[in-house]
């Protein structure tokens, strides 16, 4: 494999490690919120917690794909 077709498929492997990323945190974040539920008997903070790591993890695509598009330039 040339250097420039190395090049080309480098942003394709970025953005699939992204989303898994994104899948993984919004995951832990459910799993912990469950747990905080669980540990002091409410029903708030899974849904609480899971809606902040989907925030966190759209931060954290919208920022790689800026990295991604500006090394691109």
């Amino acid at each position: 494999m040339s250097k420039k077709e190395r090049k080309r498929l480098s942003p394709y492997l970025r953005f699939t490690s992204v989303a898994f990323q994104m899948g993984g945190t919004i995951w832990l974040g459910n799993m912990l919120g469950a747990w905080l539920d669980t540990k002091y008997q409410t029903n708030y903070w899974e849904n609480i917690i899971t809606l902040f790591a989907v925030f966190v993890a759209m931060y954290l695509v919208i920022s790689q794909v800026l990295k991604i598009s500006k090394d691109n330039d």
